[in-house]
């Protein structure tokens, strides 16, 4: 959520980064500094009033101790219109600050300078490619069909059980999962992140403090009885555990990493795209989380993107980094890079991790601040990434690994798995 201090003293600069989004309701802006300067003015009327008010009952108190009862009574009198004034002015003052907030919530966040302007995917930056297509046989297949020719994942059981999304993993491919699990998050420890087990539910405070509500609210599971949340990733509990805390800069920066499963409704998702282990109503991710002081979180971008492709580089994964444009980010980041995967079976890029700054997007509705050495308190700056999601990490193994013989499983992975081939 972008600060209204900011919004004010910053017009223009907000209308040419919010251009960049290809953001359309601009005409939001202008009415959230029209609001503000209405709450202002009645936050002013409302102090002057309490000032007269406590002013009064001061000297009330004075003209009472000195037996002066008839004047004081008097000044009483006139206090009570001054108590409805301060009743009405409160009154107005928080329909003013609802109004205001029901406003702010409705921009995204303002897009770093690196940040280019468009619309649709198509305008996004590919900044970095590693490695080469691989190699495949003649009949090379696509994951799905490979999922039903050695019996590891059964694409319609789930249906049965649930419905389309939810695939049911059997035997190696179960085995295969859990041994990726095993790796992100080992591998996370070792750069430094301190693993968390979160719940997998999460209440609207969590959902509006990371963002989810209510940009999301219809792509997210709502439980309704109990008003709570299916994650739609480990993101949103994770970065919830400092919502109202004011750190010290001594700790920052602080590194936590999860594994949870992941439930989206992907409302609208459809066609050959989505086929298989492309979009999933719920699947398994290990996110990190890092919460950083705002003259380093760009430094930590650079380098968590790095610890991303790492991992890439260590399946043998041919891969490219994306620095997402304007148009095509989420609404909370300030800058996001995506690093997607070649599917050489199906001849297309697979999104298999985004990267982002959120800034103090974030920090501003979770309050989550530090106090620096100085003794001022600010607004940490937030920032996550997949390290990574699985269902397209485990197609992209299937398809680019695949042999006449079987599935070669990646060497940094046999020692998680147990065995070196799918056949």
């Amino acid at each position: 959520m972008l600060q209204v201090n900011y919004i004010r003293e910053n017009r223009e600069k907000v209308l040419e980064r919010l251009n960049v989004r290809n953001f359309k309701q601009v005409e939001l802006v202008d009415e959230i500094i029209a609001v503000d300067e209405e709450r202002r003015s009645t936050q002013s009327s409302l102090d002057n009033l309490q000032a007269e008010a406590n002013s009064a009952a001061k000297q009330i108190g004075e003209l009472m101790r000195n037996g002066k009862k008839e004047e004081a009574e008097a000044i009483k009198a006139n206090t009570a219109a001054h108590k409805e004034k301060i009743k009405a002015q409160n009154e107005q003052l928080t329909a003013l600050e609802e109004k205001q907030q029901s406003l702010i919530v409705q921009l995204p966040n303002l897009p770093y300078h690196l940040v280019k302007t468009g619309s649709t995917a198509d305008d996004n930056e590919v900044v970095y490619t590693h490695g080469e297509p691989s190699a495949l046989p003649e009949n090379a297949l696509p994951h799905w069909e490979l999922a039903a020719k050695y019996d590891i994942i059964d694409f319609e059981l789930g249906v049965k059980i649930t419905g389309a999304g939810f695939p049911v993993y059997k035997g190696k491919g179960a085995r295969l999962q859990r041994a990726l699990i095993n790796f992100f998050l080992d591998h996370a420890t070792a750069a430094g992140y301190k693993e968390m087990q979160v719940p997998h539910l999460v209440n609207a405070a969590s959902g509006f403090g990371t963002g989810q509500l209510p940009d999301k609210e219809g792509q997210m599971y709502h439980v309704g009885v109990d008003d709570l949340y299916l994650i739609p990733t480990a993101e949103v509990p994770v970065t919830n555990l400092y919502r109202d805390v004011i750190l010290k800069e001594e700790d920052l920066p602080i590194k936590n990493t999860g594994y949870t499963p992941c439930f989206r409704r992907e409302a609208g998702s459809y066609g050959a795209h989505v086929r298989g282990l492309n979009r999933l109503h719920q699947f398994d991710k290990v996110e990190v989380v890092q919460i950083t002081h705002p003259d380093k979180s760009y430094e930590t971008l650079e380098d968590m993107s790095k610890y991303v492709q790492s991992l890439l580089q260590e399946l043998g994964l041919h891969y490219r980094v994306l620095r997402l444009c304007g148009g095509d980010m989420g609404f909370t980041s300030a800058m996001t890079y995506d690093m997607e995967v070649w599917s050489a079976a199906q001849q297309r890029w697979l999104e298999v991790s985004s990267v982002s700054n959120f800034e103090t997007y974030q920090s501003n509705r979770l309050k989550l601040r530090f106090k620096g050495k100085e003794g001022k308190t600010q607004l940490a700056h937030t920032l996550n990434g997949s390290a990574l999601a699985l269902p397209r990490i485990v197609a992209s193994i299937l398809e680019n690994c695949q042999t006449e013989k079987g599935i070669k499983i990646p060497e940094a992975l046999v020692k998680y798995t147990g065995f070196d081939m799918i056949d």
